[in-house]
């Protein structure tokens, strides 16, 4: 089977994770959201290795991957690093800023998935001095990042005829409307959650068979629901795993990317290629923060045929 090189871009950060062992919406009076005053009482934090870029990576690398990162970080990258070199992951293509420090995400997560994040982007609000070039045919994700390099990265990709995911995430709000439209056209998928779905669909205007006019597939994660792919062919549903232990669902949506990554790279259906990224969301899920999940591949083999009842190819 012929294997596209992938290519991630995006962010790199240090994540201070905090659960709240709850609902949001328990708490939260929806006649006073104008007049927002809350605090959550959180048992936990604990301080990981994040960003878009590091997440999706981490979860590839567990497959026997070894993508090229694309992002950029600060003086504080050594610790970061650190963690690379021990997945035997390149830092080439790491830009290090030493007048800026690596993005920082404080991240609050409830018990249905929901989140409310609060974010310092530093090092990764100049990832547009550092322009993407690619050497070889490669697959690339754009996912959250300083927005002038996501759309910059849209117009490699674009001219250069390369396959790419656009995954706006966390960057939905500092992006033009012109801007998100653009940068979907002509890629494999538009990945985003269905609250961010809601969003795409009131900024930039467009239906989702407009929205399929500019990309192949959208892609919709549900949460605790699954996700749904939708393609100019229609619709296929694919839940998510059942009778999961959810601690932490940070980071769970960049290890479904990498189930994505590693299904397109290899030529495989939409289908198999969500059940891929259902099968890694559902490690991360189980444990706290984005990256410390581990499996052998003969483990990830085993649950991926228990869940889908089929063999899962390499």
């Amino acid at each position: 089977m012929n294997t596209l090189p992938i290519v991630v871009t995006g962010s790199l950060a240090f994540d201070h994770v905090m659960t709240f062992h709850d609902k949001f919406a328990n708490h939260i009076l929806p006649h006073k959201i104008h007049m927002l005053n809350v605090a959550f009482n959180i048992e936990t934090l604990n301080v990981d290795l994040g960003g878009t870029a590091g997440n999706i990576a981490y979860s590839l690398a567990l497959l026997g991957e070894k993508p090229l990162i694309y992002a950029t970080a600060g003086d504080d990258f050594g610790t970061y690093r650190k963690k690379l070199d021990e997945l035997k992951l390149t830092t080439d293509f790491i830009k290090v800023l030493p007048d800026a420090k690596t993005a920082q995400a404080f991240i609050t997560t409830d018990l249905a998935d929901n989140q409310i994040t609060a974010f310092h982007g530093g090092a990764m609000y100049r990832a547009h001095e550092h322009p993407l070039a690619v050497s070889e045919k490669s697959l690339v994700i754009i996912s959250p990042n300083g927005p002038e390099a996501m759309v910059a990265h849209a117009n490699y990709c674009q001219k250069n005829q390369l396959p790419f995911i656009f995954d706006p995430g966390q960057a939905f709000n500092a992006l033009k409307k012109e801007d998100l439209i653009h940068s979907v056209e002509n890629s494999r998928a538009l990945t985003l959650n269905d609250y961010e779905w809601q969003l795409w669909k009131e900024k930039t205007g467009l239906t989702e068979s407009q929205t399929l006019d500019l990309t192949e597939a959208t892609i919709i994660t549900l949460g605790e629901k699954g996700s749904l792919i939708t393609t100019r062919k229609g619709g296929i549903a694919v839940p998510a795993l059942k009778n999961l232990n959810v601690i932490d669902p940070t980071g769970s949506g960049d290890a479904f990317r990498a189930g994505l990554l590693y299904g397109l790279s290899r030529g495989m259906d939409w289908k198999v290629c969500a059940q891929i990224g259902t099968t890694l969301a559902s490690y991360c899920v189980e444990i706290q923060g984005p990256q410390n999940h581990r499996f052998t591949l003969a483990k990830f083999k085993e649950l991926y045929r228990k869940a889908w009842g089929e063999k899962f190819s390499e």
